[in-house]
């Protein structure tokens, strides 16, 4: 055993490989400025969101020596740290769309746990609103025309199109109706009511989620995420420095990942989504079953989106999403039987591109209580213990999910 470098009175294993499998807690979240940022970069958001999550954790910069970063730059993690400053000996760059950020922090959690990292920087900053205002940037109505999509480009399928096809088909299947999908919007806003750091505050009805322009049928505007800027950033570390860190941990307990299809035509089943197989690997790791749970972060870029998540992780049988998410019956709302998107979510709190880094820093305070006390109307009530994060990336194309627990 050797001491790390730092003000740190824990000792850290040496690299060699250890006699058993460390525990990995998220020591350190933080979110950069968020919303309209119309004056800050990328790579400046993705330094005040590591500046904070460090300070967040209390350790020092030099215990980091893994960075996980995707989206910007032609060698992400590579011009991310060294923008930070930072010399990793262990890196990450997948990218799978929403869910690139809990299967990235899936593979440091293995290898925190093996010993071949210790503490590992998870960050990711976006411009995307400023960038389309200013014209910098167009709308990404697809993702290209290259590989096996170009195979549906000359048929128009559009990224909201496959989601909305995807919707349509539940629909069909199971008669799941619009006003039913309008609930998950209704009650990502309502908990955003409660987040002053959420884009849009304001509550909404589901009449006028259904009177909205249609962008994508059955999605009107309101069925779809926002657009805004924003970063944040994760830091996972070893259990010999827990002691040291500021806060109480939050314990990777379980994870699972997933890869579906690129093309619609390769969908087997548009009502089932890769969470199906990465939610249950998640719980079968972790130990625990969908009745422990206390609280869900779900990628919300679409409002089917939770709705088939909520069915392929077992919180609800596989059609009787539209049931569970209604707005009358209130479930997701952050006193709800289970509190989902608890600070508004993609839809209402902030979508600056792959959100799915957002989802467990929500996730991490809300088991921490970090609100408890200074802002009770935005904690989840009770002593929540354990939080299902779950990200989506592409469309329905890849999935990540982690089970988080104190």
């Amino acid at each position: 055993m050797t001491t790390a470098t730092g003000p740190l009175r824990h000792p850290v294993p040496d690299g060699d490989v250890p006699r058993r499998r460390r525990r990995v807690a998220v020591v350190g979240v933080a979110l950069s400025d968020c919303g309209r940022v119309d004056e800050a970069t990328p790579f400046q958001l993705h330094a005040q969101a590591a500046r904070r999550a460090l300070a967040d954790s209390g350790l020092p910069k030099d215990v980091i020596d893994g960075v996980a970063s995707a989206g910007l730059g032609i060698l992400a993690p590579v011009e991310v740290s060294e923008y930070l400053g930072l010399r990793p000996t262990w890196t990450d760059s997948t990218s799978v769309g929403g869910s690139t950020w809990e299967v990235m922090a899936a593979h440091a959690a293995d290898a925190i746990a093996a010993g071949h990292a210790n503490a590992v920087l998870l960050v990711y900053g976006s411009t995307a609103r400023a960038d389309l205002k200013a014209r910098r940037r167009t709308a990404a109505l697809s993702l290209g025309a290259r590989g096996p999509l170009q195979f549906e480009a000359p048929y128009g399928h559009t990224l909201i199109a496959k989601y909305a096809m995807a919707a349509r088909r539940h629909m069909h299947e199971y008669g799941t109706t619009a006003e039913q999908l309008a609930g998950v919007a209704v009650q990502a806003r309502a908990n955003a009511a409660s987040n002053p750091d959420a884009m849009y505050r304001t509550p909404i009805s589901v009449d006028e989620v259904l009177d909205g322009p249609m962008v994508a049928d059955p999605f009107t505007k309101l069925h779809c995420c926002i657009r805004s800027d924003g970063g944040c950033a994760v830091l996972l570390a070893a259990e010999e420095y827990v002691p040291d860190s500021r806060h109480d941990p939050v314990w990777v307990l379980g994870t699972g990942e997933a890869l579906s299809h690129s093309t619609m035509s390769d969908w087997e089943d548009f009502t089932v989504s890769p969470a199906a197989v990465s939610g249950r690997l998640a719980f079968e790791r972790a130990g625990v079953s969908p009745g422990d749970i206390d609280l869900c972060e779900l990628y919300d870029a679409f409002t089917y989106m939770p709705l088939v998540t909520l069915e392929d992780l077992g919180f609800c049988a596989k059609g009787e999403g539209g049931a569970f998410v209604e707005a009358k019956a209130g479930r997701l709302l952050r006193d709800g039987e289970l509190p989902t998107n608890t600070d508004g979510g993609g839809l209402s709190a902030c979508h600056p591109g792959m959100r799915g880094l957002f989802l467990i820093v929500e996730a991490v305070r809300q088991l921490r209580r970090e609100y408890a006390l200074s802002a009770p109307d935005r904690q989840v009530p009770g002593d929540p213990e354990l939080a299902l994060v779950s990200g989506t990336g592409g469309w329905f194309c890849s999935s990540g999910t982690l089970v988080l627990g104190r």
